[in-house]
């Protein structure tokens, strides 16, 4: 990384420490730092939720950790009394408290600023004199493996106290966790700025995929490129009749989408493990195969070799496929055409719809495009059922009663090789870029990591922090 090593190194006996400097202490957690936990005052109890103002951090607070670019908590979704703090076993925790949750979102960390309070959900630590409250922080965040170790459950993931209680760490003296405290934070603040920009790259490149499927579905290919194609290069507009619609090229049509089909299919989801189907195993497609627009053949899960597979729902290639229910509503009604070159033994699922278009009236490849441009998302989005919080979908029904604009068949053809001609090219771009952010986000935990275990010196890169210093935000 460019930085050099410590002049001598001790054995740690702490399998995911490794060797560390040999003035550097080990030993467990609790010898650095009190162990707290939170806990939920009664609901029943109408009066322990008046007049609350003191915080309160909860799992509904956890997205504020989750990219480990902020290292204080801010405001909590709730807040609880006095008389609920003094009635259950939640107490107030004072400012420089290091909490990381312990369900459900297990390993994001932060640190109070203020006194505060939280659920069961969360192991608290209260640094001692020997510990500063920013080097445990990103002590936690590079302890991601020795957490996920620890973790218990498949569904319900949680770190149970004795486990929490055994966790072991490396202390350096606490001015030389000053020095790496203000190395990390500065250079984390910098690969950060990095990744944002890369962010919004990838952001203007879909601003761009979006409006140039909206403009080339609804108005026809560009000047240069029907010219090409021996269409007309400016053809006459018509109103199409529909507000969020505006004009359309004259010889189009409007139809709803049960006027260029044939039928929808739904498939089957018996019960599956998490295993991605092998070359010579039946793998059932999840929903997250239409993600992108693009057909994932990896999104499946094997199916059991005691279950026999339905001829009839393996998907071939030139299907249309439709996600017809997530967990993300931005999600349902992701279409993706399957290709020439997919693997066999792939089957249908109930979370998936197949297209049967009417090739006299619609080629799919078009019709993909129009139902993922902004208009056919804007119906979907409007069809889409169920309860907030719970998994939502979309009927056939609806998906049947969708407004598309038609273009003739053989102008179709064109549209949709244009189209999958220069979002391949946007694609490519967004493609790139989202793997140098990656490498970044990858490259940020390495330093840290190499930083609190001592793999790396640097002490030489920033003046120490004077005597007493705080380390809590001014």
């Amino acid at each position: 990384m460019g930085w050099p090593a410590y002049p001598a190194y001790k054995a740690s006996s702490v399998g995911w420490l490794g060797d560390l400097p040999e003035h550097w202490e080990v030993g467990n957690l609790r010898r650095f730092a009190l162990m707290r936990t939170g806990h939920t005052p009664s609901r029943s109890e109408a009066g322990y939720w008046e007049d609350c103002d003191v915080p309160w951090f909860t799992l509904a607070d956890v997205w504020q950790l989750r990219d480990g670019s902020q290292a204080f908590l801010s405001d909590t979704k709730e807040k609880i009394s006095r008389l609920g703090l003094a009635n259950s076993a939640a107490e107030l925790l004072p400012a420089g408290t290091v909490c990381f949750s312990r369900t459900a979102s297990v390993g994001f960390s932060g640190i109070m600023p203020v006194p505060m309070a939280t659920t069961q959900d969360f192991w608290n630590w209260v640094p001692g004199r020997k510990l500063t409250s920013q080097y445990l922080l990103h002590l936690f965040r590079a302890m991601h493996q020795e957490f996920a170790r620890i973790t218990m459950g498949s569904t319900h993931k949680t770190i149970y106290q004795p486990d929490a209680a055994r966790l072991a760490v490396c202390v350096p003296p606490i001015p030389e966790q000053h020095v790496i405290t203000e190395f990390l934070v500065a250079e984390t603040a910098r690969i950060d700025t990095l990744v944002a920009k890369k962010r919004e790259l990838i952001e203007r490149l879909n601003e761009k995929r979006a409006a140039l499927i909206s403009r080339t579905v609804t108005r026809g290919l560009p000047p240069d490129a029907a010219r090409a194609a021996g269409l007309d290069p400016r053809p006459k507009l018509k109103p199409s009749g529909i507000d969020w619609l505006g004009e359309v090229p004259a010889h189009w049509a409007v139809k709803r989408l049960r006027h260029v089909l044939h039928w929808i299919e739904q498939g089957w989801s018996p019960e599956c493990g998490t295993a991605v189907a092998s070359p010579d195993e039946w793998g059932v497609l999840k929903a997250g195969c239409c993600n992108g627009g693009y057909f994932l053949e990896d999104e499946n899960k094997a199916l059991p070799p005691d279950l026999e597979a339905p001829a009839g729902l393996e998907v071939k290639a030139g299907d249309l496929l439709m996600s017809r229910a997530s967990g993300s509503e931005e999600l349902i009604g992701s279409v993706a055409q399957v290709p020439p070159a997919t693997r066999p033994r792939l089957l249908l699922s109930d979370k998936l719809f197949r297209l049967w278009c009417n090739s006299r009236e619609v080629e799919p490849a078009m019709l993909a495009m129009v139902l993922q441009s902004p208009i056919g998302r804007l119906q979907i989005q409007l069809a889409i059922s169920g309860a907030s919080g719970l998994a939502k979908n979309i009927a056939q029904a609806d998906v049947r009663e969708l407004l598309l604009p038609i273009a003739p068949l053989p102008e179709q053809a064109w549209i949709a090789a244009y189209l999958q001609e220069k979002l391949a090219r946007i694609d490519e771009v967004a493609r790139r870029i989202t793997l140098v952010a990656e490498r970044l986000v990858e490259y940020r935990s390495a330093l840290i990591t190499a930083a609190v275990t001592g793999r790396i010196d640097v002490r030489g890169t920033v003046a120490p922090a004077p005597p007493g210093g705080s380390t809590l935000p001014s």
